[in-house]
């Protein structure tokens, strides 16, 4: 019998129970062994939940309880999370998660431990939610060298953008209703300003070059400056604004990756990734573009994910069934300022002729406004555009990049 332990017993804490629970004969069937909870870790005590008896305060319990040899880390954070997962790393337990900023903070450290002490860490749901991309570019991908990555990774502001862009209405209304409706927090501000996307494209970005890629180092942008009126230039420009993920493996060897709001052309397929779904476009140099999509959050989703991490490790006890690469080697990253792309400029209606005098080429987008004007550039480094910016003052309203 494979005697399972969950730490934390929040949102998807109690899913990971509930799937185990639920679907445990199809669960045991395909871990090779029947499987069971046998405890529950939590600061709080759950009086008349059905599974109330499994619950321990004692994080000691499982640590040294030989029979457990499988851990759900469904707690969050950076802190107990870790150190947690360390000893039980350390003592040979293999351990499964949704937690990305501990997963992109420790993950190449962890991964290391698990493999010498033969047993795994896995952490599929710690991207995509229910969404499965690690296995996939894990296991399915082996044989590509994944060139590039894009991606909306964060459903709070895919549904804020997808109601902006369909109701006409600006951001921080967008936002109060989200709230309402508890698809964003009462503190936004992770998921707002990019935060949570950063962890899960540093993750994705460190197993595509096999090295580390530091979250606090990846350029990251939020949607709070973005406004109805941008949405009027993309829709006039048949495009839509979506918060993208990118990372893009250099010839150089380096890894450019940043976070950041980008009109999306309506032909591509992330341009109908809407509400609080999410989707990764994948580019391998052999296979070409393949895409995966879903449901990036919510209780059961993750919980379904951390699961099937639960039974690959129940299928190799003693025995380590981690096969990506990601070494605790910093990768090099990209200048962000060296890098190149075209740029959506909102302006002041009176800066016509500055516009096309600064930006010489750029092309005016028809939105039917009279309140400003908006142009795309040519295709410029950033650092340019910064110094052509700086030239153009006050003039400048807004600025959204071009994916």
């Amino acid at each position: 019998m494979i005697k399972v332990a969950v730490l934390g017993y929040g949102t998807v804490g109690s899913g990971v129970v509930e799937v185990i629970e639920s679907n445990n004969a199809e669960v045991s069937v395909k871990a090779g062994e029947e499987m069971h909870v046998k405890y529950i870790l939590d600061l709080r005590d759950f009086p008349g939940d059905p599974y109330e008896d499994r619950v321990i305060h004692d994080f000691n319990v499982i640590l040294n309880d030989a029979e457990v040899s499988v851990v759900c880390e469904v707690m969050g954070g950076v802190g107990a999370a870790y150190q947690f997962t360390r000893q039980l790393l350390e003592a040979g337990k293999s351990v499964c998660t949704s937690n990305k900023e501990l997963v992109a903070k420790h993950g190449a450290e962890l991964l290391e431990i698990a493999r010498n002490k033969k047993c795994s860490y896995m952490f599929e749901a710690s991207v995509g939610g229910g969404i499965p991309v690690i296995r996939p570019i894990t296991k399915a991908l082996t044989a590509e060298r994944i060139e590039k990555i894009t991606a909306i990774l964060n459903g709070t502001t895919n549904y804020i953008l997808s109601k902006m862009e369909k109701e006409a209405a600006d951001y921080g209304d967008t936002l109060k209703k989200a709230q309402e409706l508890g698809y964003a927090e009462r503190n936004p501000e992770a998921d707002v300003e990019g935060y949570d996307a950063c962890r899960k494209v540093a993750i994705l970005s460190s197993l595509m070059m096999g090295k580390n890629v530091d979250s606090e180092k990846i350029y990251t942008e939020g949607i709070s400056k973005i406004s109805a009126a941008d949405f009027e230039y993309a829709k006039a420009a048949g495009m839509t604004i979506k918060l993208l993920a990118t990372s893009e493996a250099l010839e150089d060897g380096s890894v450019l990756a940043m976070v950041a709001p980008a009109f999306v052309s309506g032909e591509h397929p992330l341009a109908v990734v809407n509400d609080v779904f999410n989707g990764v476009f994948v580019r391998g140099n052999m296979l070409g573009d393949v895409m995966f999509y879903g449901r990036g959050a919510g209780k059961l989703p993750t919980a379904s994910a951390v699961v099937s991490d639960v039974i690959d490790c129940a299928r190799h006890i003693g025995r380590s069934s981690i096969i990506c690469i990601w070494d605790r080697e910093e990768a090099k990253l990209a200048d962000v300022a060296e890098s190149r792309k075209r740029f959506f400029v909102r302006a002041k209606a009176s800066a016509g002729e500055k516009a096309a005098e600064i930006f010489q080429g750029c092309s005016f987008v028809d939105a039917g406004r009279t309140e400003d004007i908006g142009f795309f550039t040519e295709e410029m480094s950033e650092k340019s555009f910064e110094e052509k910016s700086s030239a153009f003052g006050e003039a400048l309203l807004s600025r959204i990049r071009l994916a």
